[in-house]
């Protein structure tokens, strides 16, 4: 059901995203300078943001499994599947402003 819910461009973003976040993590983990106390880094804020939009995404598709059996109201439902979908427009919206950021960057004389 997840894989109807979601484009291919869609998936493909979102595992992109992670797959970044990972390398990311594992590179800058032994040349990051140290970081604030208590600050949590860019990439743990990204881990957990492509973290979190899979979870709804999976609880979306679960609760809706559910419904076909009649066990959950159509209104738990309809509030899973728009959390679901609103978080995944904010982790879309957050990508499109990286890749706008990177481009930027990338045009920058040195």
């Amino acid at each position: 059901m997840l894989d109807q819910l979601l484009s291919v461009s869609t998936r493909n973003a979102l595992s992109k995203l992670s797959e970044t976040v990972n390398q990311g993590a594992t590179a800058a983990g032994a040349s990051a300078p140290a970081a604030a106390v208590g600050q949590p880094s860019f990439d743990n804020v990204l881990s957990q943001l492509a973290g979190s939009v899979s979870g709804k995404l999976e609880t979306a598709e679960a609760i809706s499994m559910q419904s076909m059996t009649g066990d959950v109201p159509t209104r738990d439902v309809v509030n899973a599947v728009m959390d679901a979908e609103q978080s995944l427009q904010t982790a879309i919206a957050i990508r499109d402003k990286i890749v706008q950021a990177y481009l930027e960057i990338s045009r920058m004389p040195i």
